[in-house]
């Protein structure tokens, strides 16, 4: 654990560009509990740094509490994701979505594209015991970055975790996948059902899931939009937008599916948010 009595300008430094950057003071603060730093060491560092009455950070963090975490659900007209503002074109409250354009640039789409090209395999799901698996839903191809792997994907999730007021370290890898015509992703659940024997393993890291982003890195000639068939609502595909779902609780409204692209190719990424630091 980090434990240093006086702040160094390095930290300083990164305390001050995680706040502009659209990080409320407890999400700083939770950010450096996930890499070691003393908690309550913490709450002083970014009081001081951020000039706050430490009396105010007291009483919005526990020390002891685990760092469990919702997202926040943008609001219309426009949002602030860290270097870039998006417009939030469609809001529902059941499921909680949005529908997000201009999260990504048209340069950003072809660079993350470029960048994934090289590395897809056949795209897998979990199954109940949490072990990776082939299913006949999912005929797309992917792969997945670590996280800040490289500077773009570094950047994305630092745009991310701003607008949905979330860490970083609480989101998986952003994965890539590629859809050909008639490749799909039938009707699923992002989070992981309670009742099956394997919840407890596959949500030993992390936690359960919380939300998922699903960006489009191209407009496909026609089809491959995101279904929703709950909420009687399709997303359509479009170059550098985004929907964003929210599901506490595991809310069966979110029930959502990539539907067939019907002519021409479909790239999308994912970025799917837990509850605890993964």
């Amino acid at each position: 654990m980090n434990t240093r009595s006086a702040i160094n300008p390095e930290l300083r430094e990164w305390i001050l560009a995680t706040s502009r950057a659209g990080h409320a003071p407890r999400t700083v603060v939770e950010l450096m509990r996930s890499h070691g730093y003393d908690p309550r060491q913490s709450r002083t560092f970014v009081a001081e740094v951020l000039k706050l009455p430490l009396a105010s950070l007291l009483a919005d963090t526990d020390a002891d509490a685990p760092l469990v975490r919702r997202t926040r659900h943008p609001e219309a007209p426009l949002a602030k994701a860290g270097d870039r503002e998006v417009k939030v074109s469609l809001s529902m409250d059941k499921p909680a979505l949005r529908v997000l354009e201009g999260l990504l640039t048209d340069e950003e789409c072809d660079e993350l594209i470029a960048l994934a090209r090289p590395r897809l395999a056949r795209a897998l799901t979990i199954d109940a015991s949490g072990e990776h698996q082939v299913d006949h839903r999912r005929t797309s191809v992917g792969m997945f970055f670590k996280l800040g792997e490289l500077p773009l994907v570094a950047q994305l999730e630092q745009r991310i975790a701003a607008l949905f007021d979330i860490p970083v370290s609480h989101g998986e890898g952003l994965q890539i996948l590629h859809y050909l015509p008639g490749q799909e992703y039938q009707p699923h659940f992002d989070w992981f059902d309670p009742t099956q024997p394997g919840y407890s393993t596959i949500t030993a890291r992390g936690g359960q899931r919380v939300a998922s982003v699903v960006m489009y890195l191209n407009t496909p000639e026609a089809g491959g939009g995101t279904a929703f068939p709950e909420a009687g609502l399709t997303v359509t595909a479009l170059r550098g937008s985004a929907v964003y779902f929210a599901y506490e609780g595991g809310d069966a409204s979110s029930l959502h599916a990539g539907l067939p692209v019907l002519r021409g190719e479909k790239w999308i990424a994912t970025k799917w948010l837990r509850e605890k630091p993964y």
